[in-house]
């Protein structure tokens, strides 16, 4: 078999300043924007890699997610324990500072981790746990 991840999906519940983290904070391209308000689909990924992107999409919309379940996934995105996502990079330094001069939320700095990573991590708007890792 021949199979890449494509797309990860991520929730947002604020489109617009999903739409300037990850495309003027982290850098990546827009390549789709559909939707309305605050029930928009965005798709954004890293230029060079046209074949790997993240969908930015309202939570629990489905219509087989009951109230109870709307809940709790607004509780945990209001907490940071819904969403995460790992990324990575070949200067972690310097990607630090560009993401935490761009007003990112520091969850922590570039550590070198016991298991032999060195990463830091970030909040993005809605919450979502953003951990960067140092490509070596």
């Amino acid at each position: 078999m021949d199979i890449t991840i494509h797309t990860s999906v991520l929730p947002h519940d604020d489109p617009d300043a999903s739409l300037v983290f990850y495309r003027d904070v982290l850098g990546f391209e827009v390549r789709g924007d559909v939707g309305q308000g605050r029930m928009r689909w965005i798709t954004v990924g890293p230029a060079d890699r046209p074949d790997t992107s993240i969908l930015l999409a309202p939570p629990a919309v489905d219509p087989g997610v009951t109230e109870d379940e709307r809940r709790t996934i607004a509780e945990m995105m209001a907490k940071g324990t819904y969403g995460w996502i790992l990324l990575a990079t070949r200067d972690l330094d310097d990607t630090f500072r560009t993401v935490r001069a761009g007003g990112a939320e520091v969850v922590q700095e570039p550590t070198e981790q016991p298991y032999g990573m060195r990463d830091c991590a970030f909040r993005d708007p809605a919450g979502n746990l953003i951990r960067i890792q140092e490509l070596r």
